[in-house]
């Protein structure tokens, strides 16, 4: 899925917290990871229903995608910016995120 483009990213430790705010956070892992912690805020689509699901995503807000470490989170942001939106991948994803202490929301 697009793996020769180029991937916009971000490291969780370069996070801007104005970035984190205006972003719709985009989590694409599997329901038992989304269970066990997410971003708080954070849209639950996991990455094989994206493509039918991408009208849940905003045209007009930067989308910053998350999975565990950064690989499905890398393919979801190139899925999305091939259709028009402007989303980045969270690199380091959840383990870099929980790492570096920040808040964790379950359901």
């Amino acid at each position: 899925m697009f793996q020769n483009q180029q991937i916009p990213s971000v490291v969780v430790a370069e996070l801007d917290d104005a970035l984190l705010a205006e972003a719709f956070v985009l989590d694409v892992r599997e329901p038992d990871e989304w269970a066990r912690g997410h971003i708080d805020g954070a849209k639950h689509i996991p990455l094989g229903d994206l493509q039918e699901r991408v009208g849940e995503v905003p045209n007009d807000q930067k989308v910053l995608c998350v999975c565990a470490v950064g690989g499905r989170s890398g393919m979801a942001t190139q899925f999305l910016n091939s259709v028009g939106r402007e989303a980045i991948n969270l690199d380091g994803g959840m383990h870099a995120w929980q790492t570096l202490g920040k808040p964790v929301s379950t359901d």
